[in-house]
């Protein structure tokens, strides 16, 4: 009245009964409960089904859950007289809820290939089992026949070779103590090898710098030396310059003198502006200024001071009055002439000049005579001619203009041989 499905517990295959309406009856009934009822022997009833009684070996249920592999349990699968009775009945249902909630660990049986395949292994465990137990006959007959001597010389080998593993013991031993300060001597090494590699780099980086330096101080050096070379050259062009005839130029244009392109004097026929003859003065005072610190000469009663067209002789003696060589054309010649005072006072420093460096071999062409103001020697056209503008002719204030700068052009060279030589 109840039907129930049962796997191979190897290939997991159904295996079928062939009554559908079989009844599943416990192995674990009374015993002869099922044969006295039945009356006949179980018959397997399953297609390729093993027999009854034989072995099975456990495999994971329906539910997934692994069962404990057993070779000495078995299902016995085959058709039974059904029992008509209510407690029967009753065990059954119990039965099947047990089996189909997994509460009864119940082996079940095997498809027949699976049983071929378990009786094989069997077979070969029995043969394996079966040589073992012949090997371990033949030792234990074997084993008394053994002589001592072969005994001792195994306890002998035995010794020497526990001797042999404690040798080696120590020596592992020792090699574990030098491989540790092998280990400490290359970690000593390796910090070394850290900061040494730390100022290699740091050396790098100064070798660096000190090669940026050098190369800065190279090019500095390689600058003074053009510099010095530039120097050296101008120094030598200044010192082949006569910077006297390079900065004064005396000449003459006609009757008149004539210093650093200013004409000094004027003339009936050749108007020259006051400006120009103011100009031509200061030109001849910074001329005689110059040729004054040259020789290292210092003016005894006046102090020359070269302004250009505003130059001016300061006395030293009295209140230090200021004689300007400057002049409009309008002095009063009764009053106080002072551009005439002015020009005596330079042809006495001129004088001055002439004689300190008359020592050193100076010549002029015309004496000075600073007291009257006069320039030349003799009587008449060659005789001495006057600085003054008062009772005084033009002609004769010009000629002793341009005899002035002639002594002027002749300390000139003098100066320019004796203190720019070439």
């Amino acid at each position: 009245m109840f039907s129930t499905r049962f796997l191979c517990q190897h290939c997991q295959q159904p295996l079928k009964l062939r009554q559908s309406s079989g009844t599943v009856c416990s192995a674990q009934e009374e015993p002869g409960g099922t044969e006295a009822d039945s009356g006949s022997s179980t018959e397997p009833e399953a297609s390729g089904g093993p027999p009854a009684g034989a072995p099975s070996s456990p495999r994971e249920p329906t539910d997934g859950r692994m069962m404990q592999p057993s070779a000495a349990h078995f299902t016995l699968v085959g058709r039974f007289p059904s029992k008509k009775t209510l407690g029967h009945i009753q065990k059954t249902h119990a039965h099947i809820f047990d089996v189909i909630s997994d509460l009864e660990g119940v082996d079940r049986a095997l498809c027949t290939e699976c049983t071929d395949c378990l009786l094989e292994q069997l077979d070969r465990q029995l043969a394996q089992a079966q040589l073992d137990c012949q090997t371990y006959r033949r030792c234990l007959e074997l084993g008394p026949q053994g002589s001592e001597a072969e005994g001792a010389a195994l306890q002998s080998e035995l010794w020497g070779l526990m001797l042999e593993e404690a040798r080696l013991v120590r020596e592992l031993g020792n090699l574990d103590r030098s491989h540790a300060k092998v280990a400490a001597h290359l970690t000593i090494a390796q910090a070394e090898n850290a900061e040494l590699t730390q100022q290699d780099a740091q050396h790098v980086r100064d070798l660096r710098a000190l090669q940026w330096q050098q190369q800065e101080l190279s090019d500095q050096l390689s600058s003074l030396g053009n510099q010095l070379s530039y120097a050296q050259l101008q120094t030598r062009a200044l010192r082949a310059t006569d910077i006297f005839k390079a900065t004064f130029e005396i000449s003459e244009d006609g009757p008149l003198g004539v210093i650093n392109g200013f004409r000094l004097g004027r003339l009936p026929g050749v108007p020259v502006g006051w400006g120009e003859i103011n100009a031509a003065w200061g030109q001849a005072a910074l001329l005689l200024l110059a040729l004054s610190k040259a020789v290292g000469l210092q003016f005894q009663r006046y102090r020359l001071v070269a302004c250009g067209s505003r130059s001016y002789l300061k006395s030293l003696t009295g209140d230090g009055e200021e004689l300007p060589l400057a002049s409009e054309g309008r002095d009063n010649v009764f009053l106080d002439n002072k551009f005439d005072r002015a020009m005596l006072a330079f042809l006495d420093c001129l004088q001055q000049f002439q004689q300190e460096a008359g020592r050193s071999g100076l010549r002029v062409p015309y004496t000075v005579h600073a007291q009257g103001g006069l320039l030349g020697d003799g009587v008449g056209p060659t005789g001495p001619y006057s600085v003054r503008t008062h009772l005084n002719t033009e002609e004769q204030w010009t000629a002793a203009l341009r005899r002035m700068l002639s002594n002027l052009k002749s300390c000139l060279a003098w100066a320019s041989q004796r203190y720019c030589p070439k």
